[in-house]
């Protein structure tokens, strides 16, 4: 068991989780609690853009945490988007910006805003504490923000956020609109991964009255070209429903140049798309007009209509 505190993100993570464990890491360790980031999955294409550009190497990987190990979760509350012995370790703190789905039998620290990013809770964090941000962990602070909110198109950006990101990319030293539409189409990059990688390159799992399904999504600008591998996706998707026993897989790709999402749609409950948003799925597919946030405009609609 590592005597460092772990600070981790959740699985298949994105920019803001990576980037977040890495700025709470330095946050902890500033204020003597010697802490390191590690990640639980691979590092995506739009991540390994803002290592990149620092001159930076990717978290070290973890798959679980051993029995007693003290952590740190920010980006994630969900025992299912978490590691395995999770109930097993000791959880510190928890950093979030999702709805709370979190019980523990201990008092801890807890706190989640309702902001668009980790990030911008971090960045009052560093500014509550009296902490210095350096160029460095302002870019991984904005480079989480602009993920997370699509360059501020996203419903989840507040002006909170808006308003941080203007100071982080002051103390970078980045333009926001040239840095941000780089990262953006870094991530939309899928070319080297197969239909599986792709699926589950930003995927979440969720319960409800016993029910498992996920929700994916990827960036893309151009819609066409990631739907004309849908047969080989579709067998992706539907190897793992069959492995993972869901009721329900959700695969969106955003359109980040128009704000639209295409889905797939799939498994026994693949019909909650048409409830939800009062149209037919064609060939499994449906386009979602102006939707671009899995957590604001795809996962509440889909709770609200699984039965």
């Amino acid at each position: 068991m590592s005597n460092q505190t772990f600070v981790f993100g959740h699985k298949n993570p994105d920019t803001d989780s990576i980037t977040s464990s890495i700025v709470m890491a330095n946050l902890e360790t500033k204020l003597g609690n010697p802490a390191k980031a590690v990640r639980t999955g691979n590092v995506n294409k739009e991540t390994e853009y803002v290592l990149q550009y620092l001159g930076m190497k990717a978290p070290d990987f973890v798959e679980d945490v051993e029995n007693g190990q003290e952590v740190i979760l920010v980006d994630h509350n969900e025992a299912t988007q978490c590691v395995a012995n999770i109930a097993n370790a000791h959880i510190q703190k928890v950093v979030d910006h999702h709805t709370m789905n979190f019980i523990a039998p201990y008092q801890l620290y807890y706190r989640a805003e309702p902001v668009g990013c980790t990030a911008t809770v971090l960045y009052k964090m560093y500014q509550e504490n009296g902490v210095e941000i350096d160029s460095k962990i302002a870019t991984l602070m904005l480079s989480a923000i602009v993920s997370d909110t699509l360059l501020f198109k996203s419903p989840t950006c507040t002006p909170e956020d808006k308003q941080i990101a203007q100071k982080l990319a002051d103390i970078a030293g980045v333009n926001i609109q040239e840095y941000g539409k780089n990262l953006l189409k870094a991530g939309t990059d899928i070319s080297e991964f197969s239909p599986s990688q792709v699926i589950n390159i930003d995927s979440k799992l969720f319960e409800k009255d016993g029910k498992k399904f996920k929700i994916a999504q990827i960036n893309t600008a151009d819609l066409n070209d990631v739907f004309k591998n849908q047969s080989y996706f579709e067998t992706a998707i539907k190897d793992e429903i069959q492995q993972e026993k869901l009721d329900l897989y959700v695969f969106a790709a955003t359109d980040i140049l128009n704000s639209n999402s295409k889905v797939i749609s799939l498994g026994n409950d693949a019909n909650v798309i048409e409830k939800a948003y009062g149209l037919n799925l064609d060939n499994n597919t449906a386009l979602l007009e102006g939707v671009v946030s899995r957590k604001k405009q795809i996962l509440p609609k889909i709770l609200e209509n699984l039965d």
